[in-house]
């Protein structure tokens, strides 16, 4: 049996619970320590008023503050010196699995990065038009777009684990099997579609695993560290995978790739293994207004409650986080895709011989997403702004001060005035994320797969739309060394940044709209 420390503001009083649940509250301490009598932190409202173990409504949850180290003190047999010291030295598993959230977003960035920088080599080897360029570097969206609400369901199903699983080793595979040479287009272009749909998976089932595993209070930190790996991915892309195209040929980049997203999937099971377990499926109120009304998280795996589709697409907050998706992900995959061709046809510079310049735009970016995640903490938790209040800070501006940078990307006149606001503009992009791109799982915390699924298609469709539309512009204007082109293909951009932010001004909340918010640990 466990005696459980509950807290009431000042006061503490103890509380006896025994049985099934008391250990499915403890399962951490009963991992860490052998079995006893544990005393472990919980929240004041899960026990009744008697004080006899038992959840109010169904809930069990640890104290947010206290959660990611308990204290935790034995009344049985006493332990070895050993055992003390494996917990000091204990990893906590959400830690684990934030890691290796973040790890992959970080390689999958790295294969569509690398990509970009292959396929210029080999198109310009092959003297492709620019028109034709933008539409192979496009149909990696085609296909991502068509995957973002299927696998935010999946992952809600089948358990975002299980979809990580899938999509790093159908990408992997799909990126081995592309062909080296650019004459071959119809050959990559279904390659292509078919990492996209691949690594469509990837981030609504990140985000379902995060909201299985992070507690409430630490999920806009995790979330902003996690996607944080794209541009940490991108920005070690660019520094070294130039290099290693010019000494292996550009194929070999895809070859690199697919081998990275097998490393990364073999060591997500051996993790997964490790821990021996997956985060138990814990009772929710049934205050929520999508509560299946038996007291059990909707979404939870093997048995999904009902999703609210309809209450979801009229909602108009969850129309702003879509909005704002698809114009940071325009700004976004147009310099992505077009950086390498922006460096050389503008700035007059080999990627290859730029060094640590290259990748400061992403390393900028890498950062500023975290500053986002913090700063939007900050304003909530000791600036006590509204929830809604700091999302919109962060939001308006991150996105106003990159609508500034693009606009000043075609007129720089030297290598280090373009790199300087290219990084302007895409770690100002980076902050932004702070806002939109964390304010699904304030307005619905137990759909947040499904949520970003939606919003993942509209900026995935900004990916179709802004590459192909880019390489359109820049032809159009007389090709890629014509800075009329980039004028209006990065004034696209920067207007759509400005136009997304009012909306999200307009419309974003910060409440919980749909769904529990009972932490699965």
């Amino acid at each position: 049996k466990y005696i459980v420390l509950r807290f009431s503001g000042s006061a503490e009083s103890l509380l006896v619970a025994h049985g099934p649940a008391a250990v499915a509250a403890c399962a951490e301490c009963r991992e860490a320590f052998p079995p006893g009598l544990t005393i472990c932190h919980v929240m004041n409202s899960g026990f009744d008023a008697s004080g006899h173990g038992g959840p109010v409504n169904g809930v069990w949850q640890f104290t947010p503050q206290h959660y990611s180290k308990p204290a935790v003190r034995s009344t049985g047999p006493s332990t070895k010196p050993g055992a003390r010291r494996s917990r000091l030295l204990h990893w906590n598993p959400r830690y684990q699995i934030i890691t290796l959230c973040f790890l992959a977003t970080l390689t999958a960035y790295v294969e569509r990065t690398g990509f970009s920088i292959a396929y210029t080599g080999m198109a310009k080897t092959a003297g492709l038009s620019e028109s034709v360029k933008g539409t192979v570097l496009s149909a990696f969206y085609w296909g991502y777009a068509l995957s973002q609400i299927p696998g935010g369901m999946a992952a809600q199903r089948y358990g975002g684990d299980v979809m990580l699983s899938l999509s790093f080793a159908l990408w992997a595979t799909a990126s081995l099997l592309t062909p080296g040479t650019a004459d071959s287009v119809r050959a990559i272009i279904l390659a292509r579609v078919c990492v996209g749909v691949a690594q469509g998976f990837l981030i609504p089932a990140v985000h379902t695993v995060l909201s299985a595993w992070v507690p409430p209070t630490e999920r806009a930190r995790a979330v902003s560290l996690t996607t944080s790996g794209m541009y940490l991915g991108s920005a070690l892309a660019m520094q070294a995978l130039p290099a290693v195209a010019a000494a292996f040929g550009p194929a070999s980049l895809l070859r690199l790739s697919g081998a990275l997203g097998l490393a990364w999937l073999l060591t997500w099971r051996a993790s997964l293994a490790t821990l021996g377990r997956r985060p138990p499926s814990i009772p929710v109120s049934s205050s929520g207004p999508a509560d299946d009304g038996k007291g059990f998280a909707p979404g939870s795996r093997g048995r999904p409650g009902a999703t609210p589709w309809r209450a979801m697409l009229r909602s108009p907050a969850v129309w702003a986080i879509v909005a704002n998706n698809f114009t940071f992900h325009y700004a976004f995959y147009v310099l992505m895709n077009w950086i390498p061709t922006y460096f050389d046809k503008v700035l007059g510079a080999d990627l290859s011989t730029m060094g640590a310049a290259k990748t400061l735009p992403y390393l900028t970016m890498f950062a500023a997403s975290n500053a986002g995640g913090w700063a939007g903490d900050w304003l909530i938790n000791t600036r006590r702004a509204g929830v809604a209040a700091g999302r919109k800070a962060v939001n308006s501006a991150g996105f106003w001060a990159a609508a500034a940078a693009l606009l000043l990307m075609p007129g720089a006149r030297s290598v280090a005035g373009g790199v300087a606001v290219t990084t302007l503009a895409l770690g100002t992009c980076g902050f932004a994320r702070g806002g939109f791109s964390v304010n699904h799982m304030d307005i619905a915390p137990k759909f947040a797969g499904i949520v970003m699924g939606i919003s993942n298609t509209a900026g995935t469709l900004a990916g179709v739309i802004g590459v192909a539309a880019t390489g359109v512009l820049l032809e159009g204007a007389g090709g890629a060394g014509v800075l009329a082109g980039w004028y209006a293909a990065l004034a696209v951009a920067a207007s759509l940044c400005l136009a997304g932010s009012l909306i999200f001004l307009w419309h974003a909340r910060g409440e919980r709209l749909f769904g529990g918010d009972a932490t699965r640990l």
